[in-house]
Parts: C-alpha cells; structure tokens; sequence
C-alpha cells in the first residue's frame, strides 16, 4: 500500500473526547463506591487484581476497536476465544515436546486463520460483518463441541502464558505490564501508521477511499487478521490464568468487549474514536463486574446492564449526530 491523499482526518484526533471523561469519572465513582461497599476494594492488592482482569478485556477489546474504527462488527469473539484456547492448551499438551513448544505460535496463527475468514467474507463476499461474523461464531461452537466430543477439553497451558497470566514483575502482574506494551503498540499503530490513516479515513467513507485508489478490500481484511491476532492473545492469556481451556470460555466477552469500545468514546458507525477510550472503558467495565459480584448479582443481570449501557451511548451519539 501506497501513501496516497485520502479524505478525512489524517491521524485520529488526538484531544480527548468528552465521553472518555464521563467514563473515567464514573471509574472514580465506582471505587468510591467499591470502597464503601468493601473496605479491601480500594487496597493496592485488590485494585492491582482489577488491573490484571481488566488486561485481558482490553487486550481481546483492542482487535475489536479496530473493527469498529472501520465500520464494522466482529461478533465471533467469544468462540474464537474458546476455540484458541482449546487449540493452544491441546497442543502444548502433546507428547512430542517439539510440538508442545508451538502451541502459542499455533494458536497466534488460529486467530490469524479466524481474522483472514471474516476479512475475506466481509471484504471480498461483500457480506455485512454482524451477519458474517455471527455465522462464523456458530460454526467454531459446532467445531469446538465436534473436536472435544462434548466433553472438557484434554491439554495443558503453555508454561508462557501461565507466566505472563499469574506471576508478577516488580510486584505488578505480568498481564498489566504486556497490556502497556499493547497500548503502546495501539497507538503508534493509529497515530503514527499510513494503515491508521486509512483505517479512520475508511471508517468515515469507504467509497471516497475507494475512490482514492487505496486497496479498501486489503485494509478491511487486514483489520480482521490483525483483530483475530488480538484475540488469541487474550484466548492465550486466558488459558494461562485458568490453567486449561474449557467450553463457553469466551462468552462473557461478548457484550464487555463492544461495551468497552462503545463507552470509551468509539463510534459504533465507524470512524471516530480511539483506543485510549478503550482502555479507560475496560477498566469500567472490569470495575462495574467487580461490584455486581460482590452485590452477588446474577450474570443475566449484569448482561441487562451491558446491554443498557451499549443503548444509552448510542443515544447519546445519535443525539449528538442530530444537533450538528
């Protein structure tokens, strides 16, 4: 791909969005009223262990801002992740210790594979992505319970990922100092990249990208591959932190994933946003499960309260779009 003019924005917009603010006040509220709730909730320990869980979220909810930056949808998430992490975890369990040591590569490589067939049903199938990704969120369910034969699933977790997922670094957990090196990452990738100059430009007008002469059906497959890279990550960091991979691993990441992209202030429409709202998103969301868990509140429950907090952004951003 060639730096061309392209319409829109050259970089995203770097001033921090007002949503962004609205979310970290209410993370400071919710440890305000953590605290009172639970006297430990606002200890270095207990905080850091929100750290660790948030990480995860916001590694898996890093691929899914890239997506929504491009205007589209990936709803495959949850079964990519359990899918990965039983790929990952079945094969460092093998015999052959020369296979066993390609587990993470392998898994990497899953998600890559999952990534590259969303991207080409979406770019090249001209299908929508919600459609797209959700029958090939019902396809890795049907391989995962074909592969397993129903029953938990046989392996071990790579003895990396254990590391990366349970152990500490200057007593801060190892998954929170690999999480800085993904916003790093992210950044620069956005901000300092022609692919995030495309990526927002897309967002904001496929056609007149198109019409610029950059490869959109490139771009939009790529976004995928790179989002599915992300994914297995986290499905990899998961297994670690669990110690094996087991069925529905990845379905309370469903609604948490888009809810962390959509508060942090990303347009689910495409175009606007950044990851910076996301990680300030993960840490909310991470927060708010916290709280529900020790009010002891059920999981359908917190699913309603994901659900109303995606509907309400949205109205707000649809009101903002009308007033302009």
């Amino acid at each position: 791909m060639t730096d061309r003019a392209i319409p829109g924005p050259s970089r995203p917009s770097l001033p921090v969005d007002p949503a962004v603010l609205v979310v970290a006040i209410g993370c400071g509220l919710l440890l305000a009223a953590g605290g009172t709730i639970l006297p430990t909730f606002l200890t270095a320990g207990y905080l850091l262990q929100q750290l660790q869980i948030a990480s995860f979220l916001g590694i898996i909810a890093a691929g899914a801002t890239l997506v929504i930056l491009l205007g589209h949808i990936d709803l495959s998430v949850p079964a990519a992740i359990t899918a990965i992490a039983i790929v990952t975890t079945t094969v460092a369990g093998s015999q052959d210790p020369m296979l066993a040591a390609l587990a993470i590569p392998i898994g990497l490589l899953t998600g890559a594979l999952i990534g590259l067939i969303n991207g080409i049903g979406v770019a090249f199938l001209r299908l929508p992505s919600m459609v797209w990704t959700l029958a090939m969120n019902s396809m890795l369910i049907g391989s995962v319970v074909f592969f397993t034969g129903g029953f938990k699933p046989r392996g071990m977790a790579p003895p990396l990922s254990i590391t990366l997922s349970l152990e500490r670094s200057f007593g801060i957990p190892n998954t929170f100092l690999f999480w800085l090196v993904v916003m790093v990452a992210m950044f620069y990738l956005l901000h300092r990249t022609v692919y995030g100059k495309y990526l927002i430009a897309m967002g904001n007008s496929e056609k007149a990208v198109y019409l610029s002469g950059i490869r959109v059906r490139l771009v939009t497959t790529l976004t995928f591959v790179v989002a599915g890279v992300f994914t297995a990550i986290g499905a990899i960091l998961l297994a670690g932190y669990a110690n094996q991979a087991y069925q529905g691993m990845g379905d309370p990441y469903m609604l948490p994933v888009i809810t962390a992209v959509v508060i942090g202030g990303t347009s689910i429409m495409g175009g606007q946003g950044g990851y910076g709202g996301t990680i300030v998103g993960a840490i909310f969301i991470t927060l708010l499960s916290s709280i529900l868990s020790v009010l002891q509140m059920p999981e359908a429950f917190r699913q309603i309260v994901f659900g109303v907090i995606i509907l309400a952004m949205l109205l707000i951003r649809g009101y903002k779009r009308s007033f302009r």
